[in-house]
């Protein structure tokens, strides 16, 4: 095998891990594997200035990176309220509503997850964060990466990275903590067990959300110790694959449109 084949060998072996990390940037499906395909494309073109001063893994998620922060939906910050502006604009939309469990019922995925909708949870929220934060969090938090490899891909210094780290982590404790109501009685959203109760009926949210690591063990955790059993969950799903898969597509490629028809409807009333 050459070292070009050997390459290829290595870039199959963390292609999946490429694809969820661009899916997780741009939530729509289609998009990220065409940006992982172009990802492939340009370091292969590239390949001979690959110099082995990181490894072939980090080089590639920095060509992939860079790819993706010319995307718009990668640019476009999603607004904190924007999930519950979509479960508005279901509740007072039927069409929408009847389309959602029409995607559900034609979906050889069809089953509700509740760890499957946390995962889809955290992609939501994390896409409230800033660009250069978002990256930070994904790459350290999720997909392994070290401080330096970071710097390398995100093109950052070691203090931005740091900084970036610190503060998305403060921001999304900061949102679970008033949201999840897994995690916290206090919290506003009930998506989980709600969506659990639509879409699975048979399945008891209560045993279900009790079977979550996250729900076992909150008692006595700090909110930063929350967010930490939020992400091991995180780390260990793809967003890819899973049961629930084709629901949460939908959802999240469309969230965007639907919040913003939402905001829309909200000011037409308040007559702004």
């Amino acid at each position: 095998m050459n070292s070009n084949e050997a390459y290829q060998a290595e870039f199959i072996g963390f292609q999946s891990e490429l694809k969820s990390y661009l899916y997780r940037m741009v939530t729509h499906r289609a998009q990220a594997e065409d940006l992982a395909q172009d990802t492939y494309l340009k370091a292969f073109q590239k390949i001979d200035q690959f110099q082995g001063k990181s490894s072939f893994k980090t080089w590639v998620f920095s060509i992939a990176t860079n790819l993706a922060r010319d995307s718009f939906r990668v640019q476009q910050r999603w607004g904190v309220d924007w999930m519950d502006l979509v479960r508005d604009a279901h509740v007072s939309d039927e069409k929408l509503l009847n389309k959602k469990f029409e995607v559900a019922k034609n979906s050889p995925h069809g089953t509700f997850v509740m760890h499957e909708h946390l995962n889809y949870c955290f992609t939501c929220v994390s896409k409230t964060l800033l660009l250069e934060q978002q990256i930070c969090l994904l790459l350290k938090e999720v997909y392994g990466f070290k401080i330096g490899e970071i710097m390398q891909i995100a093109g950052l210094t070691e203090g931005k990275v740091k900084h970036a780290l610190a503060d998305s982590r403060k921001t999304l404790t900061n949102i679970f903590e008033h949201k999840c109501v897994l995690i916290n009685k206090k919290g506003v959203c009930s998506q989980c067990t709600g969506l659990n109760n639509k879409f699975n009926p048979r399945q008891d949210s209560h045993i279900e959300s009790n079977k979550l690591k996250i729900v076992r063990e909150k008692e006595g955790k700090n909110y930063n110790q929350l967010l930490d059993l939020r992400l091991q969950m995180v780390n260990s799903i793809d967003p890819l694959s899973g049961e629930g898969i084709d629901l949460h597509n939908y959802l999240i490629e469309n969230s965007p449109e639907w919040a913003k028809s939402q905001m829309e409807k909200v000011k037409l009333k308040k007559g702004i």
